[in-house]
């Protein structure tokens, strides 16, 4: 059984604009094999870097029922590579037994406690976003990397 751990935490320069951050502890787990470092929104086929992207009308929970968008700074319409990228993450979830991930919170993916509120105006909000909606219904226990330091 592994962790997950969003990838842009161990050093993966794979953020909307092409920063990462970098957690020692969550970089030795992933060295040592015991977490796998994913990116949901890379998996879904967005670039680096790529135009900042925020859920509009709901939650992540919303975008999975179809009650909300995620669009990116533009106008553009990103929700499938958003739910494909976060299907995969699930699908290597389930492939490798995992109970428990560290997300990055506020991100429209991987949010775990925060997002940004889709006003793009630097306005958090309670929710999760997309990635982190569905592991949550497949019983991952989620963390933000901001309980892990």
């Amino acid at each position: 059984m592994k962790l997950l751990v969003s990838a842009c935490l161990v050093g993966c320069p794979c953020r909307y604009d092409g920063r990462a951050f970098e957690n020692e502890i969550l970089k030795a787990l992933v060295r040592k094999g015991l977490a796998v470092a994913v990116c949901p929104e890379i998996s879904g086929g967005l670039s680096i870097p790529r135009p900042k992207a925020e859920i509009v009308g709901g939650t992540g929970d919303d975008v999975l029922s179809g009650h909300a968008k995620i669009l990116n700074e533009w106008g553009e319409d990103v929700t499938p590579h958003f739910l494909i990228g976060a299907f995969k993450v699930l699908d290597i979830a389930l492939r490798e037994g995992t109970r428990y991930a560290v997300f990055k919170d506020k991100s429209p993916s991987c949010g775990v406690y925060r997002i940004y509120d889709g006003s793009f105006t630097g306005k958090i909000c309670e929710g999760r976003g997309v990635t982190t909606a569905i592991l949550r219904k497949y019983s991952i226990s989620l963390f933000s990397n901001e309980q892990i330091r």
